[in-house]
C-alpha cells in the first residue's frame, strides 16, 4: 500500500472545495490542481482566488515554490508552460494548477472535488463526477488511490465511479488501485470553520485503504479525522448532515408562517424557547447553496430507487423551496396595507448570493423572490456588492447593481434577502411610501415593516 510520505497529490476540481484543500496539501506534499475551466486556472496561477476562500498571500506562497521548482526542472527561466512537463517526484511541497490531464500522470493520489448538482426536476446530476472519473482513469496506474469528496447518495463511489475507473484504466479495483471517500465539509464564506478546522470523515475500499486515507488527511486536518467502517457509511453521513439541517430550518420556516398569521414575533418566540438548554437555535430563511438545498434530493433519489418514499425529507424541501414566493407575497400584502401601488412599482432586492459575506451564487433562493415579484410587473433592482455581475448574468440572466449603494428613496419596497455586513451602512428606512421587509432578522426594529 502507498505510504503517505510518498504521496503526490492531484486535486480534480478547483472550486470552493478543491482549492482550499489543494493549498493545504501543497504545504506538505507536491500537489497538482486540475480544472477544465481555463479562466479559473489562469486566475489561480496569477495568484488570485475569486471565491475568496483562499487569500492571495496564502495562494501565492505555495505557487511560488511550484514555479521555481518547475523552472529548475525545465532548465530555463521560460514562462511557457507548454515546453516541459511537471514531474512531482522532483518537486518539494508545492502547488501547480493546470487544465492539461496529461500533467496529472505523475501523481499517485487523486482527490475528486467536483460539484454534484441537481437538474430542474431536482434529480441528481452525476455527469461532472463521471467525467472526472474518466480523466483520472486515463492516467491511473497500479498502486494509485482515488478519493472522492463530492456529495453523493450511498453507493455512487463504488457502483458508479469505480466501473468508470476500471473501464478507462483497464486496471482491477482493489487489486491494482484503491478508492476512498471523504465528504467535503466546506462552509463558503466562513473564516472560522476552515477546511483544516473541521473534523473529517474518511473511508476506504479496503481496511488498508481506509487507514491510508485517514492518515493522509491527518497530515492537513488539525481538527482530526473519523474513520468510517465503509465507503457507503461515509457517503450516507454526508447527505444526512445537510438533510437534518434542511428539515430543522423547514420546521422553523413553517413556524414563521404560523406565527405571522397569529401576529406573533417569530424571533421573540425563538429567543424565549432558546433559553432551554437543548433547544436547537435554527432561524427562518431562504435555503439555497450547493449543500443544504441539494443534498436531501440525493438521499431521496436513492430511497426511491429501493422503493421507499421519504416523506419528511421531501416535505422539508417543499417547505424551504416555497419561501421565496412566500416572501414576495408578504411584501405585496405590506404594500397594499400601506396603499402603495404594486403593478410597475420599483423594488430593491438586497443580496443575490446564497448566503452572507460570500460571493457564491449557486442555487441561491433569493432569485425566487425576484422572479415572483416580476410576475406582478414590478421593476426589480438587485444590489449585491459581493456577487460577480457577469456570473449572475450568465447563471440567471439578470443585470445587478454592484458598484455604489443605490438611492433608497426611489423604491416602493426594499427587501433584505442576504445579511451582508456591508448592508449595515445603507440608509434603509421605512416610510408611508416604502415597505421594508427583512428576511434575515438583520435590521433594527424601527426600520422594518415585517420580518420573515
Amino acid at each position: 500500500m502507498l505510504k503517505v510520505k510518498d504521496s503526490k497529490i492531484a486535486i480534480i476540481g478547483l472550486g470552493y472545495v478543491g482549492l482550499p484543500l489543494a493549498v493545504e496539501f501543497a504545504k506538505k506534499l507536491p500537489t497538482v490542481g486540475f480544472d477544465i475551466n481555463k479562466k479559473r486556472v489562469e486566475e489561480l496561477n496569477a495568484g488570485h482566488d475569486r471565491t475568496l476562500e483562499v487569500t492571495d498571500e496564502e495562494l501565492k506562497s505555495v505557487l511560488v515554490a511550484s514555479k521555481n521548482a518547475k523552472a529548475s526542472i525545465a532548465g530555463n527561466g521560460s514562462d511557457d508552460n507548454s515546453q516541459f512537463t511537471i514531474h512531482n517526484s522532483q518537486l518539494s511541497p508545492s502547488l501547480y494548477n493546470t487544465t492539461n490531464p496529461a500533467e496529472l500522470a505523475e501523481s499517485n493520489v487523486y482527490i475528486v472535488t467536483v460539484p454534484t448538482p441537481t437538474d430542474k426536476h431536482n434529480r441528481p446530476v452525476l455527469t461532472p463526477l463521471i467525467k472526472s472519473s474518466e480523466t483520472v482513469g486515463s492516467v491511473l496506474k497500479k498502486g494509485d488511490v482515488v478519493i472522492y469528496e463530492s456529495t453523493v447518495y450511498p453507493g455512487v463511489t463504488e457502483d458508479e465511479c469505480v466501473p468508470v475507473l476500471e473501464a478507462v484504466s483497464r486496471l482491477k479495483f482493489n487489486e491494482d488501485f484503491y478508492v476512498g471517500y471523504s465528504p467535503e465539509r466546506i462552509n463558503p464564506g466562513d473564516k472560522e470553520h476552515t477546511v483544516t478546522k473541521i473534523k473529517k470523515v474518511t473511508s476506504g475500499s479496503t481496511p488498508e485503504a481506509g487507514q491510508f486515507v485517514d492518515e493522509l488527511y491527518r497530515e492537513v486536518i488539525t481538527a482530526g479525522t473519523h474513520l468510517a467502517p465503509t465507503i457507503k457509511v461515509a457517503e450516507a453521513a454526508k447527505v444526512i448532515e445537510n438533510a437534518q439541517r434542511d428539515i430543522n430550518i423547514a420546521f422553523v420556516n413553517e413556524l414563521a408562517k404560523i406565527f405571522n398569521l397569529l401576529d406573533i414575533d417569530t424571533y421573540a418566540v425563538l429567543e424565549a424557547a432558546g433559553t432551554k438548554w437543548n433547544f436547537l437555535p435554527f432561524r427562518p430563511g431562504l435555503v439555497g447553496g450547493h449543500c443544504i438545498g441539494v443534498d436531501p434530493y440525493y438521499l431521496a433519489q436513492k430511497a426511491q430507487e429501493v422503493g421507499y418514499h421519504p416523506e419528511i425529507i421531501l416535505a422539508g424541501r417543499r417547505m424551504n423551496d416555497s419561501m421565496g414566493k412566500y416572501v414576495a407575497t408578504e411584501v405585496i400584502k405590506c404594500m397594499m396595507r400601506k396603499d402603495i401601488k404594486v403593478l410597475e412599482s420599483k423594488v430593491l432586492l438586497l443580496g443575490i448570493t446564497f448566503k452572507e459575506n460570500c460571493p457564491d451564487i449557486r442555487n441561491t433562493r433569493a432569485i425566487d423572490i425576484y422572479h415572483e415579484l416580476k410576475t406582478y410587473d414590478m421593476d426589480v433592482d438587485v444590489y449585491d456588492p459581493w456577487a460577480d455581475p457577469e456570473e449572475v448574468k450568465h447563471e440567471y440572466g439578470i443585470d445587478i447593481l454592484h458598484n455604489g449603494a443605490p438611492d433608497m428613496s426611489q423604491y416602493s419596497a426594499v427587501i433584505l434577502a442576504v445579511s451582508h455586513e456591508k448592508f449595515r451602512s445603507l440608509q434603509i428606512q421605512t416610510s408611508p411610501n416604502c415597505v421594508v421587509y427583512d428576511v434575515k432578522g438583520f435590521l433594527e426594529d424601527d426600520v422594518v415593516d415585517q420580518r420573515l
